[in-house]
């Protein structure tokens, strides 16, 4: 645990970024602990510097983030809440700058295309950074800049700038699912509606995967995510990341865990935590 008598909570990218916006949904009391990289968000909880992490696993727009889920089975953290931020883009510059002057933008290269109707329709140019809050507290020491910077609203909140448009995103539905880790494994019911991750490696037999999966469908359990990634720079070695509607202790996810064993050489339980209203 953190010295702070304050929990903290570590995330990615600089203050205002939207993993920051994910920390202030879920835990607002909590103080935020920026870090460079997911790797360094891990390091924080588990050296103590932070209590928990967030962590960004998919968007509806992009896919899933790319090495989340090689990095979580690693992390020695364990899932205990998700979360979801709807990308809301805003056009911010320094206090006094209109919008007719913004001529050039920066933002993350990913946010860029996001907002690319907006962008050629007010005839401004734009220009990747490497972190789009990041970009918004530079900008806010750039005295006499009239550049724009795409972010989250709670950027300008923090940096001190003032935004010029909101909601210049393409996409209305644009989301980003993120997820609330711990150092150690919560398995109390705390909603009626619960969630399960796992990840598993099935062993070197015909079928593996099919069979595996067949105790889920018997005993009627829905997974709402099944993904496969790589591991060790191998093509043969193929691990599975696994969601399922349900809890451990309940009869029929117990029994599909246990017939997935039979065909798993690893199984690994990353977290049990309640499902978020968001899925209805």
């Amino acid at each position: 645990m953190s010295d702070s008598n304050t929990p903290r909570i570590a995330f990615q990218g600089a203050l205002g970024a939207y993993s920051h916006e994910a920390c202030l949904q879920a835990s607002p009391g909590m103080i935020p602990v920026p870090c460079t990289t997911f790797e360094g968000v891990i390091r924080a909880v588990r050296e103590g510097r932070a209590d928990l992490a967030m962590l960004p696993v998919e968007n509806t727009t992009y896919g899933r983030v790319a090495d989340i889920h090689r990095l979580l089975p690693q992390s020695g953290l364990h899932i205990v809440a998700e979360t979801f931020v709807r990308v809301r883009i805003a056009l911010m510059a320094r206090p006094g700058v209109t919008l007719d002057q913004v001529k050039h933008v920066r933002a993350h290269m990913v946010l860029l295309p996001q907002a690319r109707s907006y962008l050629d329709a007010q005839g401004i140019t734009f220009e990747a950074a490497a972190d789009s809050a990041g970009a918004a507290a530079d900008l806010a020491l750039a005295d006499g800049s009239v550049e724009g910077v795409l972010a989250g609203e709670v950027a300008a909140d923090i940096h001190g700038l003032e935004v010029l448009a909101r909601d210049i995103e393409d996409l209305d539905h644009n989301t980003t699912r993120f997820l609330l880790m711990a150092p150690d494994i919560d398995l109390e019911r705390r909603s009626d509606k619960m969630l399960t991750t796992f990840v598993f490696e099935v062993r070197n037999i015909p079928a593996a995967l099919y069979k595996a999966m067949g105790g889920f469908a018997t005993n009627g359990i829905n997974m709402t995510k099944l993904e496969s990634y790589m591991v060790d720079g191998s093509f043969t070695a193929t691990q599975f990341y696994a969601d399922i509607e349900g809890h451990p202790d309940d009869a029929n996810v117990k029994r599909a865990l246990e017939e997935l064993g039979y065909f798993t050489k690893m199984l690994d339980i990353l977290g049990v935590y309640p499902s978020h209203p968001v899925r209805g």
